[in-house]
């Protein structure tokens, strides 16, 4: 029998009420959640722009809409520290890759990190939203770093033949695919299965669509929580031109 609109509504509360009141009952999860929030240090967060200005159509960053207008675009990656470590989020484009394909007013990463005082060489952590070449490229130059991906994204790259056709293969770094092959089975490659909490007031988001496995990260600071979205999500604007929030 279908459930009329009315009923399946009050079901709904009713089964959140309870919800609710059994969480309360344990006490334990609420009180740890509050517990980690308030112990979760402030970061702060660094968009370092690491080539560009690029011209491209519109359509390059808001899907399938205004084809004839012009836009133009930075490629970046984010520094993130607080709590006494610091958190790379992307690592742009391999020195190497960057001549190569000519990106205008290309500086390589380590430079762009000396200049807020961080050392690429000894940087322990490394998130990779995804697997384009703009994003993954410059694995190299963070030698110790754990190197966080989603195991999907990774097995898509590393193993799908899909990903070496045209379409996919003219947006990939080869180089900096195998360079993750080549981590697996240590400890350095550390491959996610859906949403993570990276550390206290970090946690890794899986948000895919752009590619299999894309994944962002929320990141708690003193003006409130910053989510870097990478390629998610390119604008403050949607497709049907009305502002949004992210």
């Amino acid at each position: 029998m279908e459930m009329e609109r009315r009923d399946f509504l009050k079901t709904g509360a009713v089964a959140l009420g309870a919800a609710s009141l059994g969480a309360m009952a344990g006490g334990v999860i609420q009180k740890s959640a509050v517990a980690e929030a308030a112990e979760a240090p402030d970061y702060k967060v660094y968009a370092l722009k690491y080539a560009g200005p690029f011209t491209s159509s519109v359509a390059m960053v808001i899907y399938m809409k205004d084809w004839d207008k012009q836009i133009e675009r930075n490629y970046y990656f984010w520094a993130v520290q607080g709590g006494g470590k610091t958190i790379i989020f992307d690592c742009g484009v391999r020195p190497a890759l960057a001549a190569e394909r000519k990106l205008r007013n290309y500086i390589s990463l380590e430079k762009v990190l000396q200049r807020i005082g961080i050392n690429a060489a000894t940087v322990e952590h490394l998130v990779i939203s995804h697997n384009h070449f703009d994003h993954n490229g410059a694995l190299e130059l963070f030698p110790k770093a754990k190197v966080y991906v989603q195991r999907k994204e990774f097995d898509f790259w590393v193993f799908d033949p899909i990903s070496k056709r045209p379409t996919y293969a003219s947006v990939a770094d080869p180089v900096a695919i195998r360079q993750q092959w080549e981590l697996r089975g240590t400890d350095r490659l550390v491959l996610l299965d859906g949403d993570t909490k990276l550390f206290p007031g970090v946690e890794l988001l899986l948000t895919p669509g752009h590619t299999p496995a894309l994944q962002s990260m929320a990141v708690k600071t003193a003006k409130g929580l910053v989510i870097l979205t990478s390629d998610c999500a390119h604008m403050h604007k949607s497709s049907w031109g009305t502002s949004i929030k992210l």
